[in-house]
């Protein structure tokens, strides 16, 4: 057996801390303008900002004070079973930190003290193992979360810890959710994984008010649909093709479009299972966040052998081109088979 994970908090050796001046009111919700206009103290999405760009403008801590870091203080989350893991971005609003172990069991700790965490409520969804959980997100008064293997997505009260909705996305047996969802104006982003275990995977939009889909798109498209020609096999290998999603993706307010990577074909060693290109795995996907429609894409690697899956973060930059404004669309470290991508 196994004991609890420990989430750890690192304090410099400052004059004071800015938690302890945070007021003990009900917080206010999560907006999509507070999304979109990231507050230097809190981290409200997995990735900071839309751009996934994971920048801090905090300056508390710089080069001339961080060897005085120290432990502050540590809390223990999860069970009692072997191999528990701890793989989630920690959201903080307010002096407040969201985090999700590998259960799917969501905590609220109060950090406002500086010197401790204390857990205001856990909500359990009952899992039936443990898996990778990459975190939750924000979205007006709830904290919206995944629980892997059931494909369950659960919207829980921020304040309460208590239940809004829970809706099941279980479609496929090997289907799991890993990623943390992504928060738009209106709908909630959730992507599908398992794709090494035969898994058609998926990008779903939820109505973050009831969970109710709003729109479905498949990495691996049908037969009929744009791009199924480069799945040239007999064996139906669509249906089992894999394109996981288990790195929460990108966002631009100004075009709607969301950026996801996916991840590899399956069987992921036998291309003459699947000859073909074998759209769209292994792809950078631009997705109309209102429609679910791609746009464009851009794949690493067609017929993949090597699992050169490229879920990880797509990253946008604002920069000039030739005089001009543009948002460039980058795995800013290489990619897997050794190259990386600026669009």
């Amino acid at each position: 057996m196994k004991s609890p994970m420990i989430l750890t908090a690192l304090a410099a050796a400052l004059p004071s801390s800015f938690l302890a001046g945070i007021p003990c009111v009900r917080a206010a919700d999560v907006t999509f303008e507070r999304l979109r206009n990231p507050e230097p103290h809190n981290w409200l999405m997995n990735h900071h900002d839309y751009n996934a760009q994971r920048f801090s403008a905090l300056d508390a801590i710089n080069t001339s004070n961080v060897k005085h870091l120290k432990l502050a203080f540590a809390v223990a989350l999860g069970g009692t079973s072997a191999n528990e893991n701890l793989v989630a971005t920690p959201l903080v609003y307010d002096g407040f930190m969201y985090m999700a172990d590998a259960w799917g069991v969501v905590y609220k700790i109060d950090l406002r003290s500086g010197t401790m965490g204390r857990i205001v409520w856990k909500m359990d969804p009952g899992q039936a193992k443990i898996d990778r959980n990459r975190g939750v997100a924000l979205w007006g008064n709830l904290v919206i979360s995944v629980t892997s293997h059931d494909g369950r997505v659960i919207a829980t009260d921020k304040e309460t810890g208590q239940v809004v909705w829970d809706k099941n996305l279980r479609d496929q047996p090997d289907m799991t959710l890993n990623a943390a969802p992504l928060a738009l104006a209106d709908r909630i982003i959730v992507g599908a994984s398992g794709g090494d275990a035969g898994v058609r995977n998926w990008l779903v939009a939820l109505d973050p008010k009831t969970g109710d889909v709003l729109w479905k798109t498949f990495s691996v498209p049908a037969p009929g649909e744009p791009g199924s020609e480069t799945w040239k096999d007999k064996n139906n290998a669509w249906q089992t093709g894999g394109g996981a999603f288990y790195v929460t993706g990108s966002y631009d307010p100004d075009t709607n479009v969301t950026y996801w990577g996916a991840g590899n074909p399956a069987p992921k060693y036998d291309s003459s299972y699947r000859p073909g290109d074998n759209l769209y795995t292994n792809s950078a996907l631009a997705i109309d966040a209102a429609t679910g429609k791609i746009r464009w894409y851009h794949q690493y690697t067609p017929n993949d052998t090597m699992d050169f899956d490229e879920s990880g973060s797509h990253i946008l930059i604002d920069t000039k081109v030739n005089g001009e404004d543009r948002k460039i669309v980058t795995r800013a470290a290489a990619t897997k088979n050794g190259h990386s991508l600026g669009v």
